[in-house]
């Protein structure tokens, strides 16, 4: 029978453009002894450890394996997960299952990137399609734009509901000590920065961070020993798709949100995300993602997305509001940044938000996005 898991500890660094003061492995460091000192245990008291990064956008290899003195993996059942994007997701889940099998009492996952030590976009542009999506895709920025411009034709949304989002975002980003990008920006500054592909603006677009995050899984038994306060697991869910990016109306209508979605709410006994939701973690690398993206969510009739955003819904002080962290749009270091999401509802759920708390949090979703349409979402709750 599966087993109850809990997360008991989060620990991230802060992020930046570059890390120039640490290697690697420091900041991997990093965000492990700050996972160990939340959950206030030694590494002694981890079974297993799990990590993961995109490590061909640094032009390494078995990072795994010289990663072993700084994760904790010595001595222990080690893992290494690379998925795209949802990395980190991926990371969380294959972390839960550990724990909910009755493989492990406690797990570890890491995940991290550190982008001046490889080329990101040689190894974004590296993985396309050289005949038809490179030359018409141009990568992310490519599909994203694609897409929106489909979303704008079918259900009126305006370059405006994005650049409330990307604001919506960077303020709330503000409030993140850990974040990236603390940005004071207007729906006016966002509409008036640089068009990358349009209608995707600079103000848009995701940065590239540099950065680590650690969580702590625990069974039920080890989870009320470590701490007053866990985030149980109600639900995680997997979905894939079409092998090829060109597929722009999939983007648009992302059916595998849709059923990861379905299946997590089912699972954890949700019928009104809208409602019954606290707060949403949301993976979006551009602002036009989390208008696609939260229509997947079943938070309301399919295209009307853009009525919430209007009516302020989603903000911080809104009745579901939605990565009050900042989100992607505010700090992407790849291999972390779907974990990041899974830690923050985490963080949200204990009560541990600081400035970016919402007050009585006891349902959290958060969600991952990687390539080939990987949708990934967790459900977490206040308790059992």
């Amino acid at each position: 029978m599966e087993r109850k898991v809990a997360i008991v500890g989060v620990g991230q660094t802060h992020h930046k453009a570059r890390r120039e003061d640490v290697n690697m492995m420091e900041m991997v460091h990093e965000a492990v002894l700050r996972c160990l000192e939340d959950a206030e245990i030694t590494i002694d008291q981890v079974d297993a450890v799990l990590i993961g990064n995109m490590e061909h956008f640094e032009g390494v290899n078995l990072s795994d394996m010289w990663a072993v003195d700084f994760s904790g993996a010595l001595g222990r059942f080690g893992m290494k997960i690379t998925t795209g994007g949802s990395t980190g997701t991926t990371l969380s889940i294959a972390s839960y299952y550990h724990v909910a099998s009755g493989l492990f009492d406690t797990v570890l996952c890491i995940g991290w990137q550190k982008q001046s030590e490889g080329d990101t976009t040689a190894g974004l542009v590296s993985a396309t399609d050289p005949i038809w999506e490179r030359a018409s895709f141009a990568g992310a920025f490519g599909t994203f734009a694609a897409a929106a411009t489909q979303f704008m034709k079918e259900y009126g949304v305006s370059e405006e509901h994005a650049a409330k989002i990307a604001v919506k975002n960077r303020q709330n980003g503000r409030r993140n000590p850990y974040a990236h990008l603390q940005l004071d920006i207007s729906v006016e500054d966002v509409l008036k920065s640089r068009v990358l592909a349009y209608p995707i603006r600079m103000l848009d677009m995701c940065p590239a961070s540099e950065g680590a995050c650690a969580m702590l899984f625990a069974s039920e038994e080890k989870a009320k020993k470590i701490t007053g306060r866990p985030a149980w697991v109600a639900a995680a869910e997997t979905r894939h798709d079409s092998p090829f990016i060109g597929d722009v109306p999939m983007f648009m209508d992302l059916r595998t949100l849709r059923a990861a979605s379905s299946a997590a709410y089912k699972k954890a006994g949700i019928t009104n995300p809208l409602k019954e939701l606290d707060v949403i973690e949301l993976y979006e690398p551009v602002s036009w993602a989390e208008i696609a993206f939260l229509d997947a969510l079943w938070l309301t009739e399919k295209g009307k997305i853009r009525d919430l955003i209007d009516k302020g819904v989603t903000n911080m002080d809104g009745e579901l509001p939605v990565n009050p962290s900042g989100g992607v749009l505010c700090t992407n270091p790849i291999g972390a940044t779907a974990m990041l999401r899974v830690a923050e509802a985490a963080i949200q759920i204990r009560g541990k938000g600081g400035a970016r708390q919402i007050p009585n949090v006891r349902t959290a979703l958060a969600t991952g996005y990687g390539g080939n349409w990987w949708s990934d979402v967790m459900i977490l709750k206040d308790r059992l």
